[in-house]
């Protein structure tokens, strides 16, 4: 299925249920480059437990500000609309899974 790209229309209404991992990325980015096929895999692999997605920071700044995202890949993890983690940089598989099933 892969992951689902959000803008700041669809980006409240898809984090309010269940536990969302959120990949804000820009593709001139080298390490998000790497980042994002992970994420594609892990959404792949986790699609029952919960949801993957994706903001490309230079199409949604808005949202890249209002979660404070200074660098990227910086990842976000939201249970029931409330922020629950915030990785910054590369993260490997294992780690996101681990805290995705905390």
């Amino acid at each position: 299925m892969g992951a689902v790209a959000l803008t700041k229309e669809t980006f409240h209404k898809q984090i309010e249920q269940g536990v969302t991992l959120v990949d804000f990325w820009a593709p001139w980015c080298g390490p998000c480059k790497i980042q994002l096929p992970i994420v594609e895999e892990l959404s792949d692999e986790m699609s029952d437990q919960a949801t993957i997605a994706k903001v490309n920071i230079d199409n949604e700044p808005e949202l890249a500000s209002e979660y404070g995202v200074m660098s990227i890949p910086t990842l976000l993890v939201f249970k029931d609309g409330k922020m629950i983690d915030k990785m910054v940089g590369l993260q490997s598989k294992e780690v996101l899974k681990k805290k995705l099933q905390q």
